[in-house]
């Protein structure tokens, strides 16, 4: 049994064949043209506003960049860095992502019951050199994310979403990336879909979405237009700062499979997985389950638990013994040296990561893995 795992196989591998043996290009262009225009379609916005890339952190970059550039807060040339306000609890990418777009990412405390950010928390943080707050819709939960939005807009702050589990989720019935600021997904392995690395920065504004799409490609501008026409720019004008973040084609053909096997396939797997956990895993034996808005649609990325009474390393151990691999999703980026190491307390993010115990769930297994891990986990509570 895998904790998570890559769901691929011979369509996506003819993909990749075809763009290989047929096309014969294989940086950035036709096929990575389709596959932004298929998650346009996909999220119900313009193609415009698809900024593909090599991962979901280069994603955040990206965002921090747009963000930074065009701040709806101005800040003083002699004022300090500008700040993000960011929960602690998540993938570092967060964190390394708003250092590399320099800005200064300030931790904030997050809600016990959830993991997502607490807005309390993140108001006392507000200084005059906060640009932005970014919520992460930590395993997949796009916990109150018009209460975010508001908050941004009453503060004004932009608003990065890092949506890298959410792809597929609903927020009140709108699919997650269909709406917002900017919106970061993640398509790295083992996410709701993959393209075996890769991302993408969906922008609600053309400025952001343009200072996005010639960052990926090194600063040069319009280069993306160039390159779907299958050209370069022999001639390039570079004004900004850039790296080379764009999604290859072999990339994005194995993307443009994992999407038609998105809807049919991969959300029907994965929260007919979470709802067999929900009604085999016993709380009484001493668990909790993060709460979800009832009026969200939640495609799962990962199956975090909180284990209580100090339990979590025995029972992790226990899992272990009977084969059962276990994730911690996440050290709070607070204790990392780089991040503060410790020096300020936050409660709650703390708390969860002394209870936080991921299980396995991928579309690659079924119910009866489900009730094997949960018969294990009943026996090491007990």
């Amino acid at each position: 049994m895998r904790l998570s795992r890559s769901i691929v196989g011979r369509e996506e591998a003819s993909a990749v064949a075809r763009v290989i043996c047929e096309d014969g290009y294989l940086g950035m262009g036709a096929e990575t043209r389709e596959f932004e225009a298929r998650l346009a379609e996909y999220l119900g916005v313009e193609p415009w506003q698809i900024v593909s890339c090599n991962s979901g952190t280069a994603a955040l970059h990206l965002a921090v960049w747009a963000a930074s550039a065009h701040p709806l807060r101005r800040i003083p040339e002699s004022a300090a860095m500008p700040e993000i306000l960011v929960p602690t609890l998540t993938f570092v990418s967060s964190f390394q992502a708003i250092l590399a777009g320099g800005c200064k990412p300030v931790a904030c405390d997050v809600l016990p019951e959830t993991g997502t950010l607490d807005l309390e928390d993140a108001a006392r943080r507000l200084t005059g050199n906060t640009i932005a707050v970014m919520h992460v819709d930590y395993a997949s939960n796009p916990w109150h994310l018009d209460a975010v939005y508001a908050f941004g807009a009453s503060n004004g702050l932009r608003v990065i979403d890092d949506a890298a589990h959410a792809f597929g989720c609903r927020h009140h019935g709108r699919k997650v990336g269909s709406f917002g600021d900017l919106v970061c997904f993640s398509f790295d392995g083992i996410k709701n879909i993959t393209c075996g690395e890769g991302g993408c920065l969906v922008a609600f504004d053309r400025e952001s979405a343009s200072i996005a799409a010639d960052a990926r490609l090194l600063g040069v501008e319009g280069d993306t237009a160039r390159r779907f026409a299958g050209g370069r720019s022999w001639q390039p004008k570079v004004e900004r700062p850039g790296l080379r973040y764009h999604l290859s084609n072999i990339m994005a053909a194995i993307g443009n499979v994992q999407l038609s096997r998105l809807e049919d396939e991969f959300i029907p797997a994965r929260r007919e997985l979470y709802n067999a956990y929900v009604r085999l895993l016993r709380p009484e034996r001493g668990l909790k389950l993060l709460e979800t808005d009832p009026e969200d649609y939640i495609v799962p990325h990962i199956m975090p638990v909180r284990i209580l009474d100090g339990k979590k390393e025995k029972v992790i151990e226990r899992l272990a013994a009977a084969g059962i691999p276990t994730g911690i999703h996440y050290k709070p980026n607070h204790l990392h040296p780089l991040f503060g190491n410790g020096r300020e307390k936050l409660a709650n993010a703390e708390r969860l990561y002394a209870e936080l115990v991921t299980l396995p769930l991928h579309p690659g297994l079924d119910e009866s893995d489900v009730q094997l891990v949960c018969s294990a986990l009943d026996e090491a509570l007990a």
